[in-house]
């Protein structure tokens, strides 16, 4: 797999994704436009943000993320690359924090730029995102 292809600038693992995955299930996307309260035929993501030019379901199927202009604006591949990051638009968000991975696009970023991208996209994306929709949070 081409990970550079299917990860987003913001650290956001594409081919994890179940927008992704609903291009191909049709009951994933049944249930994704339910519970997005989008069209059935808009609820799934072509390809990842990179082979749409930025363009997500989650944004409206119109709408250029703002962080996939910025990193074509300052012509780089991952945020952390720039000499601004971090920045405004990698602020986290509790607004659909339930739903959507955006709250993990720092720790990701942080994990490819220590890790390299292959390594963090085989070995530890799939367990942040699992992490992060069932672990418990806790201070000790």
């Amino acid at each position: 797999m081409d990970y550079e292809k299917m990860t987003a600038p913001c650290g956001m693992g594409c081919f994890n994704c179940k927008m992704l995955q609903a291009k191909d299930d049709l009951d994933l996307r049944k249930g994704a436009a339910e519970k997005f309260n989008l069209e059935f035929d808009k609820a799934y993501c072509d390809g990842g943000c990179r082979e749409t030019d930025g363009k997500c379901p989650f944004i409206g199927s119109d709408k250029v993320c703002a962080l996939y202009k910025c990193s074509k604006e300052k012509n780089v591949t991952f945020c952390y690359e720039c000499s601004d990051f971090p920045c405004d638009h990698l602020h986290p968000h509790s607004d659909r924090a339930l739903e959507v991975i955006h709250n993990t696009k720092m720790f990701n970023l942080c994990l490819i730029k220590k890790m390299g991208l292959e390594k963090w996209a085989t070995q530890k994306s799939a367990k942040v995102l699992d992490e992060y929709f069932t672990r418990k949070w806790k201070l000790d």
